[in-house]
Formats: C-alpha cells, structure tokens, sequence
C-alpha cells in the first residue's frame, strides 16, 4: 500500500467481515482506490463476500451508491424543455416492455432516457432486440441524445462509459465471484447508474418467480424497498411495481421476434399481458413526471405511441419500415397431452432462447436477430395432444437439441376443469415512505 492512501484494505475487509459498519470515508476510499487499481481484485473479492454474509444498512448503502456515482460523470436533463422518467426492468425472459413503454410516455410530453445494456445468459438484452432493426445504432453522444429527447421525448441508447466506471468493474468481479445475490451490490449497481443519469423519476419492474434474479416475493420485496430508499434519498421519485416472471411475459423470447411483438402493441394490439405491464409502469413514468388526468392506453390504440416510435428509430438510423431478420430453421414442440396448460416455466423458455443463439454466455459473444421462441400456449389455454406448443427458431440447427433438453419439464398440463388460479401480473407496489 502507498504510504499515501488513508486505509489499508485489509483493515476494510476485516471491518465488514466482523460485521461491523462501514464509515463514509471508508466507503469513498474503497471504491476510488479500486477504480484506480490500489485495492486488487482479491481484495474487493472478499469484502464483496463480507457484504453478502453480513449486509449493510440503509446509510453504508447509500453511501457506497453515493462513491460509485462519484467515480464517473453525472448527466444533466435540466436543460430539457420536458420533465424526465426513466424505467428499469431487473430482467426476465421476453421482457420487451421499453420498446414500447419508451415511446407511449413520450407522447404525452416526458422525455425518457432509456441507458440500456445488452442481455447475458438466459435474459435478453434491449440494445440486442433493437439492434435486430435495419440501421439502428446504440452508441450516441451526450449531444446526441439530448437533441433526440428535447425533439422526440425518447431514446433508447447504450450507456456512454463514464457513468459509474467502478461499477462495471465491480458488476465483472461479482458475476465470477459468487456475491451477484447480494442485496446491497444489486441496488447499489443499479441506482448508482440511474442516479447518475439525472432523471427526475424512475419506475422500477422488480421480477419475481423462475425467470427472475429474485426467486420469491421476501427476496423481491427487500430489494425493491431498497432501491426505493436509495432513490428517494438522493432527491429522485421513486416507485417499483413487483411483477411476476414466473412465465414469460408475452408470446415471445428472442431479438427480432420480441421488435416485432413490441410494434404489434404499438399498432394497439399484442398480448394482453404486454399490454397491462406497459400501460401500468406508463401510468407510473407519468405520475412520477407529474402529468395527470391522460390514459395511456390510449395512445397505443390511436396510434400516437406508433408515430413517436417510428421517429425514435429513424433519428438513430432504423427503418422502421424494413423487414426484420427471420431465422432459417424452426422446429415445433408439441403438446403431449390434452388439457390445460397450468405452468410455462419463463427460466426454461430463456434458457432454450438462449441456446438457439438469442443470447450469449459471454459478453463477447454475437447474438443471431432471428434466433428465439414463438409460444402459442401460455398458461390457461386449452391443448390438444400433438398442437404446437412452442416453435423453435434458429440459424443452426444443430443448437434444436440442446434447445430440447431445456424444455423438457418447462410446460405442465393439467386435466381440463383443473386449473388452479393464475398468478396476477402486477404482485405488489413500493412507494417512498
């Protein structure tokens, strides 16, 4: 250690390791002193494993979310003629709800700046299903993106790099570390990203069941209660809606075939459940920028939300217009029994869209457009024995096998008049207090 630095890591690690607090300066030390390099990446290592077994309480979170925005630069909306909302998802399987959410807010006078990332593992990614569009480009400058949202009210772009740098760091280090479940770390990686941004309010979808990060409604609750705080605290409204993701949303998982569920919605149709989330997180996105008295819904179905989309994808290079990628091969998966389906496991149906090419298991990996799952069966629908359940689309064929093997115990039908009652979408509400 420099004889300039004013801790010793270890002394950090050991403070968190015998479950005590974390000071302020503590805290600002260690995440600038490991953006610069000075604390190893063992040494982060075992303090983000302290934080797992030991937790943090509301102040030492707040701070540590205070030092990561800290590390980078902080974006400014004051400019904007519009108030700004902002919503994140914490990620499920066929969870294409900015596509649309972005543009229906727009319409009625909020800007939104929608800083995406691109999906690893069995969730997708925003930028990758947008990308699937002819021309559409994800990089932007600030100016760039100000300009867009001064004269559409929407974008949807990646995030530039000097956001929260110590958080990329330290979102690798947990992924390969075994300290991703940890409360604190999630909330923090979240908001210190969306604090920075500078929107004035932010909804967040918080997933709950098999297709989720957050497995059970305890788990959700607290996470969600917690980024509510962070949020609060740092002067931005927040509000998050639980939502189920034990089966995927809509009637798609995969790049090109969610764009195309996404316009269908915009055009005033989709599935109903595409639809319910959308028009209640708008409701949120606009209460939070303080616009009453309008109904979303209504512009998906006038076709106000179609015109602000369009435009968004034009200023950022898209047609709009052209046709979307469709994979080569497909391969149905059939019913094996008459009766009712009372289960479709959203956590399987990723993990086949993931191996027919839809996803990467490193970020360095490419995703192919047209690779994904088509559902025509979702829980609550009658089958017969032999109907299509699911088709599977890809450009390798060879990937249908392993695609398979991840459905095998993903659907579960029931004799007819069996069902048991269905989950509802929207599972609970968080607000400040």
């Amino acid at each position: 250690m420099s004889t300039a630095e004013l801790f010793d890591a270890v002394d950090v690690i050991r403070t968190k390791r015998d479950k005590g607090r974390l000071s302020d300066a503590q805290i600002d030390w260690v995440i600038d002193a490991y953006t610069r390099g000075v604390v190893a990446e063992e040494q982060m290592s075992a303090l983000n494993m302290a934080i797992l077994l030991n937790g943090m309480d509301r102040p030492e979170i707040a701070r540590w979310t205070a030092a990561m925005i800290a590390s980078g630069e902080r974006m400014d909306f004051s400019g904007l003629s519009r108030p700004t909302s902002d919503k994140h998802s914490t990620g499920g399987v066929g969870d294409k709800i900015t596509l649309p959410l972005a543009p229906l807010v727009a319409v009625f006078g909020v800007a939104v700046p929608q800083l995406s990332g691109r999906g690893l593992g069995h969730t997708g990614g925003t930028l990758d299903k947008l990308e699937s569009i002819p021309g559409w480009r994800a990089a932007l400058s600030n100016a760039e993106m100000l300009a867009q949202l001064e004269s559409i009210g929407a974008v949807i772009c990646q995030a530039g790099s000097g956001l929260a740098p110590a958080d990329r760091k330290l979102y690798a280090l947990r992924d390969v570390t075994g300290t991703v479940e940890a409360i604190p770390l999630i909330a923090s990686s979240i908001m210190s990203k969306k604090i920075a941004e500078g929107t004035g309010s932010l909804v967040l979808d918080v997933k709950v069941g098999s297709g989720a990060f957050m497995k059970n409604i305890d788990q959700a609750t607290e996470l969600a209660r917690t980024m509510v705080d962070l949020g609060t605290d740092a002067g931005v409204r927040t509000v998050a809606l639980l939502t189920d993701m034990s089966t995927p949303l809509g009637l798609t998982a995969g790049n090109a075939l969610e764009v195309r569920e996404s316009v269908e919605v915009l055009a005033g149709g989709g599935p109903a459940d595409v639809v319910e989330l959308t028009v209640a997180l708008a409701r949120e996105m606009l209460a939070g920028a303080g616009v009453t008295g309008v109904d979303p819904a209504d512009a998906l179905v006038d076709g106000r939300a179609m015109d602000v989309w369009k435009r968004m994808i034009r200023a950022q290079g898209g047609d709009p217009d052209a046709a979307l990628p469709w994979a080569s091969e497909t391969e149905l998966v059939l019913a094996p029994a008459d009766g009712v389906v009372v289960r479709l496991d959203a956590l399987a149906v990723g993990v086949a869209a993931w191996r027919l090419g839809a996803g990467r298991a490193r970020r360095s990996d490419t995703v192919q457009a047209g690779a994904g799952v088509v559902m025509h069966a979702k829980p609550g629908a009658l089958v017969r024995a032999g109907e299509p359940l699911m088709t599977l689309h890809t450009d390798t064929p060879e990937r249908f096998s392993r695609a398979r093997e991840a459905l095998l115990d993903a659907v579960t039908i029931a004799p007819e008049g069996s069902a048991p009652p269905r989950t509802p979408l929207i599972l609970d509400r968080i607000a400040a207090g």
